[in-house]
Formats: structure tokens, C-alpha cells, sequence
């Protein structure tokens, strides 16, 4: 029999499950991760306002692993042995396989000075649970939310999120009654911000902004944060709440390995999501540098694709078939505003940005629910 390990319950390592399982009834599949469930993290930007809550954004993934005969190790992962064919836990137990995806995610990268005073969005749960307890504390000041790249690797980065949370956090604040008491500041050492949806969508992005009175502050490098204050290379702004995105990189659990690695530090794949020189040794999503244009998105959506194209080459190569399956180069997502959204698409042929509407926000809404059902 088979014996395929997963690491990770994310995108990408619950889609590999899927793919697999699907295609074969009978190999062993075991899923390595700290918890035994799924966030979707593409709702947290509704927790602060209160239109989710962690009960809708959290599933538990007991019923899944059950129903798709699924085998499900709690625990984090130290390293790997014997040319990647062990797993190595913290428990020191190990995990073995004869093929293996890593779908473990990235790392923020946390260097700037002060960033402890940052609260960073995709952390999950509970850190956009404090953004919400913070604004109802607060009863006005200087809001700052903005986002930086790996500079090893510029597309190591989860810029989309940020946008969310800024025009999502302006219109709670108009709901509120309270946008006249808070200034809001958009920050980024990048020119263009959301360079990777397009030009179409940058001048968007920026419209919004001016329509909505946010100030912004781009092309400049970050220095360091303070309690109160975003400082700037040629300046700084005062911030009594500063939401910041870190650029990504690998996992530390890498460094403990022999994996091929980009200057970023991520694993290094080719474009059948293999690892460049390992053998039966696949990555999915955010812990992974593929090969692709430079607007290759660190999104949910390239992560199942990546991820159904890796399971499938696992069968393959333990078929003794060559690997073959690709993933398509597409970015898709609903910039979504708290209650409206703005649909962007990017292909290798086009590139597609739809009128803010309200109908988006509900469809970002439904596509949440939807996706979900399969894993409760």
C-alpha cells in the first residue's frame, strides 16, 4: 500500500487530500499539522466588524479525516531523514512515507524594529479578533495598515488581505458613525501597490483610497515601528493601531533539512510542484517558489490549484510514471470592502477588474460558505 504524507491542513494540504483520495481508494494518506482543523482565512476580514465569527471561519476537521479515511498526526514537524522518506516530530516520534507534500504554509518574516507593536491579519483567529477589540476601544486616533515583500523574493508576500482590512475597517467605521474621528493610513515600500492584480486594478486600488480620504504613503522603505508611529525612511506618521503584513519565508523546520531553497528562503519546485533535486518530495502553496510570471499569487486559490497538480504527480511517480500534471498561472480574488467587493482576475492571457458592486460581497460571502461545506 501507498503511504503518502501531507504536511500541513491548510488549502493546499486538505486539496492534496482531496485530489488524492479521489483518484485513489486505497493508499494511505496521512495528514501531519498542530490542530485538527481548517481555517479559512480569506473571512477574517470580516471578524472585526462582528459579520463572522470564529465559529464560521474555524472548521473542525475530525468528520473529514473519518469520511475520506484520512490518518491525522497532531504534531509539529522538526525535520526530515533519510532523503525525505521520515518525518521527524516534535515528539520526537516519526512519520513515514514513500512519497511527501509539504503544504505547510510560509513564515512572516519579523525583523523590522518595533514590530511587536504591529498586529499582523493573517496570523489567523485571534489577531483579527484583537483589530475588532481594539477599535471598539478606541474612540478615534490614527489607524495604519500596510504590507511588505520578502526583498529575496518580491512575490514571497500577502498583500490582498490588507486592502480588505483597510476599506472593510472605513466602512465599519462609517456604519459606526465614527470615520470623522480616526484618520486612516495606507503604507507600503512598493510604488504601485497591487502591482500583481494589474495596472487596471492599482489605479483602482488608489481611486478608492482618495474617494474614501485615505491618506497614503508609498515607495517609502519602513525603518521601524513605535506604540505610536509608522517611521519611515524620510519620515514618519503617528498610528495608534498599526496593521502590518509581513513579507514571507520558509519555515524554520527547512533550515533542518536538505531541500533546494530560493533566495527567499521557500522551497525551491518545478513547474510539476516537485522539489528541484528530492526525490517524491512535492510543495503546494505558500511554502513553495514556483516557476511562473513575477504576479504568481501567494493566494488560496493558486494553492489548490498547485496542490491538486503535486497530488496527482504523486501518484504518478509512485506509479512509475513521469510527472506531467501542471498548475494553471491564475489570479483570482474579491477584494472585498465590508459590503461590497471588486472582482480581479489575472491569466496568462488577460486580465480582468470588475466595478465595485455589492452583489461581489455577497458572492465572496456564498463562495465562503460553499467551500466550506466540503470539509465539515
Amino acid at each position: 500500500m501507498k503511504k503518502i504524507t501531507i504536511i500541513g491542513s491548510g488549502f493546499a494540504g486538505l486539496t492534496a487530500a482531496k485530489t488524492l483520495r479521489k483518484s485513489d481508494q486505497h493508499c494511505e494518506i496521512t495528514i501531519i499539522s498542530p490542530k485538527a482543523e481548517f481555517v479559512y482565512m480569506p473571512s477574517l476580514i470580516w471578524l472585526p466588524s462582528g459579520a463572522a465569527s470564529k465559529k464560521d471561519i474555524v472548521i473542525n476537521l475530525d468528520n473529514f479525516f473519518r469520511r475520506k479515511n484520512i490518518n491525522y498526526v497532531a504534531s509539529e514537524v522538526v525535520g526530515l531523514e533519510e532523503s525525505g522518506r521520515v518525518v521527524m516530530l516534535k515528539n520526537n516520534t516519526r512519520v513515514d512515507n514513500d512519497a511527501l507534500i509539504i503544504a505547510s504554509g510560509g513564515r512572516f518574516i519579523k525583523k523590522i524594529t518595533g514590530i511587536e507593536n504591529t498586529i499582523t491579519p493573517c496570523e489567523g483567529v485571534a489577531a483579527a479578533e484583537k483589530i475588532g477589540d481594539k477599535l471598539k476601544s478606541m474612540d478615534g486616533g490614527n489607524i495604519a495598515i500596510g504590507f511588505a515583500s520578502n526583498p529575496q523574493e518580491p512575490s514571497a508576500m500577502r498583500g490582498g488581505p490588507m486592502f480588505e482590512f483597510l476599506f472593510g475597517i472605513d466602512t465599519q467605521l462609517r456604519r459606526e458613525g465614527r470615520r470623522d474621528k480616526f484618520n486612516l493610513t495606507f503604507f507600503t515600500p512598493a510604488q504601485k501597490p497591487g502591482a500583481r492584480l494589474g495596472e487596471k486594478a492599482v489605479l483602482g486600488l488608489l481611486a478608492e483610497m482618495k474617494s474614501r480620504q485615505i491618506t497614503t504613503n508609498l515607495g517609502d522603505k519602513i525603518k521601524a515601528f513605535a506604540a505610536d508611529k509608522v517611521i519611515m525612511q524620510d519620515g514618519e506618521f503617528a498610528a495608534d493601531m498599526i496593521l502590518f503584513m509581513p513579507g514571507m519565508t520558509g519555515n524554520t523546520w527547512f533550515d533542518n533539512t536538505d531541500l533546494a531553497r530560493s533566495d527567499g528562503g521557500l522551497l525551491r519546485a518545478d513547474k510539476f510542484c516537485q522539489v528541484i533535486n528530492a526525490d517524491k518530495i512535492f510543495v503546494a502553496g505558500d511554502s513553495g517558489s514556483f516557476p511562473g510570471p513575477d504576479w504568481l499569487p501567494k493566494q488560496a486559490h493558486m494553492a489548490d490549484l498547485q496542490a491538486a497538480a503535486a497530488a496527482k504527480n504523486v501518484l504518478d511517480v509512485l506509479a512509475k510514471k513521469p510527472a506531467t500534471h501542471t498548475f494553471k498561472a491564475e489570479l483570482m480574488c474579491i477584494i472585498d470592502t465590508n459590503d461590497k467587493g471588486i472582482f480581479v482576475s489575472r491569466t496568462m492571457k488577460n486580465s480582468v477588474i470588475l466595478p465595485i458592486s455589492s452583489l461581489m460581497h455577497y458572492v465572496k460571502k456564498l463562495f465562503a460558505w460553499w467551500y466550506l461545506r466540503q470539509y465539515k
